[in-house]
């Protein structure tokens, strides 16, 4: 087993460190999420953490971890008799992103359910975590039928795993702690509300600090047992302090003026619900015990308050995370003046995050220990048939080439539904049609491989004719392995949207580009409610740029999406051109996942030699291939050319206008995509 790297050893990191410490004083607050980007000792500090748990005292033998003095009555391995455990040290279990249902829940035997009547129950990643940690890497990827496990597991403290009316019970009680990259995509907000506190991270760039993570880490490399021997007192003293802080924590006093402060706090955000109050009041009180005090005063609530909310107040991926200091000490003033109580200042030494030892390198916060040019304007020139002026108001920004700067995106709305026609068989979302593991069951098959989902009916019909002849003598049905019949299932799945967006002259109207952002960011939003990858491509000017490569991030989307500036001519082909670039190394990466391609232009084009019938081949390209498509028609005033309609036609696609792509507005869009796709 390697050694891991000393939690005592990691520089800086204050938020993260303080975060893993208070859960491990009181696992009722509920886990932690750490959010940053790579290479800033997520992962390290986790694993270090472990080694500073306190041991537990379980059942000897007993696969679920039972504690001994009160064992679990419907433990699967019970009954137990309660009296003298044995000691081990606290788990760390990871739970990769891939895994399967039955790795995380457990698998039952259902053949020897059914013939023999036994309940062969072969225990998963959940009965390993439970009195300990479960630790999920890039949780935000985590598939959705897993994070709907761990969603009940967290809510009941226990595991259920049921397979045709046979049923086993654990429990299940666990930190969850979570890391993620944001870059990557948010976490659905049903799993974000599960962890009790959250913490962002990010690298220093303050040179020496960045020196001695690199001094310490390739110390670490070269003798790990070395390394961790010269921080072996610094550990010591740290897991003393949590089991102190564990001792204390019963006798922490919680006011009630501390208590108004708490629910002041969450009113003042608005958050949601009354899990932050008790959150709060939580790890307020962990802060306190942490510090050596039997009374939680206002600084733990502020503390807290940064720790706990930050996740709970935004509304929508698009939110900037963290929290609003002078409101909070706002509220926290305002709480305080409402009780006429002044709160004493924190006393006694330790408030805060543990000392790391070694020297004055060790102050300040941390990092990883682990690890076009645009010259042509748009001008309704000759080569440009049909154009008509837009008339817009704005000024070119200063460089010339008739760029104009950025203009905000209009207010999201709700989006009608567009999906890709057909069954498809990609990655676990709420778009298209699928084969999935989860959903409703359609048919029956022959297993390939274990079985996990089964038929009863299928599998009955398919034992009954065999029961004379396999000397079936009792009320029991005897079922072979032949018989199984592997349930087959549709859901939805999660598509690649690729949106190709118009950023030329003719959209540049301050009032129209805003609505046409607004209509994006609504698409986006409903991207990521639909568990979607997102690509952004632009065109403009003289060619088309890939703005953002496909990725879950549908937040990094829509800030590129802002920032995107207008004017110059309408290279219409070179965008669809280059959206099929992307979308053919897309398929090579991910052949399962099925792309929908979101055209947002009036249909006009510019440049060269009839850049039109250009725009029209190219769209030609896309239908050959089958990708599903939708024009968002830009086009406005009184003379209208219907060029958007014909590029629809071109993609074997259909076209919607702005107002349509509202969920209010024409009902049916679903039905014309459907049977645009179908009749290409």
């Amino acid at each position: 087993m390697s050694t891991p790297y000393p939690f005592t050893a990691l520089v800086g990191q204050d938020d993260l460190r303080l975060g893993l410490l208070l859960n491990a004083v009181s696992p009722a607050v509920g886990g932690v999420l750490v959010r940053g980007e790579k290479g800033t000792a997520k992962s390290t500090a986790v694993r270090a953490l472990a080694a500073l748990m306190p041991e537990v005292a379980v059942v000897a033998g007993c696969r679920f971890s039972c504690d001994p003095g009160a064992p679990d009555p419907a433990c699967p391995d019970g009954p137990h008799e309660a009296g003298t455990g044995v000691s081990r040290a606290a788990r760390t279990v990871e739970l990769p992103v891939g895994a399967s249902e039955d790795r995380l829940v457990g698998a039952l035997d259902i053949e020897r359910a059914l013939s023999e009547g036994v309940k062969a129950f072969e225990p998963g990643l959940l009965a390993d975590a439970h009195r300990g940690i479960l630790y999920v890497d890039e949780v935000n990827l985590l598939h959705d039928h897993l994070v709907d496990l761990l969603l009940d597991a967290a809510a009941m403290g226990a595991s259920y795993v049921e397979r045709e009316g046979v049923s086993v019970r654990h429990a299940a009680r666990f930190l969850l702690v979570g890391t993620m990259n944001p870059e990557e995509g948010e976490l659905r907000p049903q799993l974000l509300d599960r962890f009790g506190l959250t913490v962002e991270v990010a690298a220093s760039r303050e040179t020496d600090l960045r020196v001695e993570v690199v001094r310490r880490r390739l110390a670490y490399d070269d003798d790990p047992a070395g390394f961790a021997a010269r921080w072996a007192d610094e550990e010591a003293a740290l897991r003393e302090r949590i089991v102190s802080a564990r001792a204390l924590l019963p006798r922490v006093v919680l006011g009630d003026g501390v208590l108004r402060q708490i629910a002041a706090t969450c009113a003042a955000f608005e958050v949601d619900g009354m899990r932050a109050d008790i959150v709060m009041a939580r790890t307020a009180t962990a802060l306190a015990a942490w510090a050596g005090r039997e009374e939680v005063v206002s600084d733990d609530v502020r503390q807290a308050a940064l720790l706990a909310l930050p996740h709970r107040r935004r509304r929508n991926p698009f939110d900037a995370p963290g929290l609003d200091e002078d409101k909070l000490d706002e509220a926290l003033q305002d709480a305080a003046d409402e009780q006429g109580d002044d709160d004493p200042d924190p006393d006694g030494p330790g408030g805060g995050v543990p000392p790391q030892g070694g020297g004055p390198e060790n102050d300040g916060g941390g990092s990883d220990a682990g690890g076009s040019d645009d010259a042509g304007t748009d001008d309704g020139g000759a080569d440009a048939p049909g154009r008509q002026d837009t008339g817009s108001g704005d000024a070119p920004a200063p460089g010339g080439g008739g760029e104009r700067q950025p203009v905000r995106a209009g207010e999201p709305f709700r989006t009608k539904v567009l999906s890709v026609p057909g069954l498809g068989e990609g990655a676990a979302g709420r778009r298209s049609r699928a084969r999935t593991e989860h959903g409703r069951t359609t048919g029956s098959r022959r297993p390939e491989g274990a079985l996990t989902k089964l038929h009863l009916a299928a599998t009955v019909q398919a034992a009954a004719p065999h029961q004379r002849a396999r000397g079936r003598s009792g009320r029991g049905l005897v079922v072979r392995r032949d018989d199984l019949r592997q349930a087959t299932r549709e859901g939805r799945e999660g598509n690649l949207v690729l949106f190709v967006v118009d950023a030329s002259g003719s959209m540049a109207a301050r009032q129209r580009m805003s609505a046409v952002k607004g209509a994006v960011m609504s698409l986006l939003l409903d991207a990521y409610q639909r568990r979607d990858k997102v690509g952004l491509v632009t065109f403009r000017g003289k060619d088309a740029e890939v703005a953002l490569p496909p990725t879950s991030s549908v937040d990094a989307a829509a800030a590129r999406l802002e920032s995107l500036p207008t004017g110059g001519r309408t290279p219409l082909a070179a965008g669809l051109l280059k959206a099929h670039d992307v979308l053919r190394v897309e398929r090579l990466r991910d052949p399962s996942r099925r792309p929908l391609l979101v055209v947002v232009t009036d249909g006009r084009a510019t440049g060269g030699v009839d850049p039109v019938a250009l725009a029209g081949r190219a769209g030609r390209l896309h239908a050959s291939e089958g990708t599903a498509s939708v024009v968002v028609d830009c086009e406005s005033g009184f003379v209208r050319l219907g060029l958007a309609a014909q590029l629809a036609r071109d993609l074997g696609g259909s076209a919607v206008t702005l107002d349509a792509l509202r969920a209010d507005s024409i009902a049916g869009l679903v039905k014309d995509i459907t049977a645009a796709g179908r009749a290409a």
